[in-house]
């Protein structure tokens, strides 16, 4: 199964955004959505999960969706949050189901940066920014889960 996946868009959503995440069954917001105009252009390419995140606070957004999730698919865990931070300090306090279960997949957005790491066993994921560039350009990220293992890609936009 292929999971897009998303962040950062405050509104806004590349072009290239969609063309980019097509073929994917599921797409994942990772909060900061700014719009819910942004959801619902992503469901015209796969149903979408989404968080809210800092910017999102107070408003509707902040309301209609968590602030993390826990989803599993194909036997891979995966743990969305909005701030996340460096792999080697994340993976000191991770979150835990309520079985006691750690993410294989710990996914995040805030930094406009993306990152793809893969560190003590745990995929680390920022798709970085789909619709406010701050630097590093804008992206998206593909996540491959199935028998219970994952691997991803950053896919940059064109801006």
């Amino acid at each position: 199964m292929e999971i897009g996946v998303v962040s950062d868009t405050h509104g806004k959503l590349a072009a290239a955004a969609l063309p980019a995440l097509q073929g994917v069954e599921l797409i994942v917001h990772a909060g900061d959505i700014g719009d819910d105009a942004v959801v619902a252009r992503l469901t015209t390419v796969a149903p979408v999960l989404a968080i809210h995140g800092n910017t999102d606070r107070g408003t509707a957004l902040a309301r209609t969706y968590p602030a993390t999730r826990w989803i599993e698919r194909e036997g891979v865990l995966i743990y969305l949050t909005h701030i996340g931070g460096q792999p080697h300090q994340l993976v000191q306090s991770l979150p835990k189901t309520a079985e006691g279960r750690v993410p294989q997949v710990y996914i995040f957005g805030h930094s406009h940066r993306p990152l793809c790491e893969m560190y003590k066993g745990i995929l680390f994921l920022n798709p970085g920014t789909a619709g406010a560039p701050r630097g590093a350009g804008l992206s998206v990220a593909r996540l491959r889960v199935e028998n219970g293992q994952a691997s991803a890609v950053i896919v940059p936009l064109a801006e």
